[in-house]
């Protein structure tokens, strides 16, 4: 039985975790789903936007299946220089733009994978939190990484060392989400936003996302000069004439990601 969901409408794919019995918790299964569908919108031209979120009104996700996690029958060291050890949340990736729409909770890997998205929005009565520290571990798919470049070190250091909860009007204060809609419009708005974002020049909109990704991790100079390379690559683009002459012509530009 399929544990995600997978439908395009247009230039937007939605990705749907389908287990609101387990508040849509990762288990093996379902991450294998997962980079199946990653792969098929990597692959397909006709893809802009994705928008992730999770059945039921509940849970976006509450992280891993804990219930389904294997007994570990091999050692650290061989698994981290065997097989590998990177997990689907913490090595999520692709050029095109991830709108995550948390339609409940979104706890430990949960959030570590709404984190790994571009942009979130959230429904009212949304909650949020990495309570490992309260376990014994820590946030192990980009928890420690991504909320401090997220939120900013001080609250991080709060979330992450009191493992507390916090509502959707304290993640919309403190930056972690865009935006808060009703639970009955969430998806909806999701998807409009998805469309906006996939009605822009394709090229230009994957070379922003890759420049601000990858920019985090340089010298702003050196970040400059990279933004001011890929604006020569994208310079004689057909879809940088065509917008040009949409916006004499007074029409919509038609992008082809070219």
């Amino acid at each position: 039985m399929a544990t995600v969901r997978f439908s395009v409408e247009g230039n937007v794919a939605t990705v749907t975790l389908d287990r609101p019995e387990a508040m849509n918790a990762i288990d093996p299964e379902t991450e294998i789903e997962l980079r199946d569908v990653l792969a098929r919108i990597d692959a397909d031209g006709g893809i802009r936007a994705v928008v992730l979120t999770g059945s039921g009104e509940k849970a976006f996700c509450s992280g891993a299946d804990l219930k389904k996690t294997m007994a570990i029958s091999e050692s650290y060291a061989a698994k981290a220089f065997g097989a590998g050890d990177e997990s689907f949340v913490s090595s999520f990736s692709t050029d095109k733009p991830v709108i995550c729409a948390i339609n409940g909770y979104a706890l430990g890997g949960g959030l570590e994978l709404a984190l790994a998205c571009d942009i979130r929005i959230a429904a009212a009565h949304a909650r949020f939190g990495l309570p490992e520290v309260k376990v014994g571990t820590i946030p192990g798919a980009g928890g420690t990484q991504r909320l401090p470049r997220t939120i900013g070190a001080s609250d991080a250091m709060l979330m992450l060392l009191t493992g507390d909860m916090i509502d959707a009007a304290e993640a919309l204060r403190l930056g972690l989400i865009s935006r808060v809609v009703s639970a009955g419009e969430l998806l909806k708005e999701a998807q409009a936003l998805a469309g906006r974002i996939a009605a822009n020049a394709p090229l230009s909109v994957r070379a922003i996302k890759r420049l601000v990704t990858d920019g985090r991790a340089l010298p702003l100079n050196e970040a400059i000069r990279l933004e001011r390379l890929v604006w020569g690559l994208l310079r004689d683009t057909e879809d940088r004439l065509e917008g040009r002459r949409a916006f004499q012509e007074k029409r919509p530009p038609n992008y082809v990601g070219r």
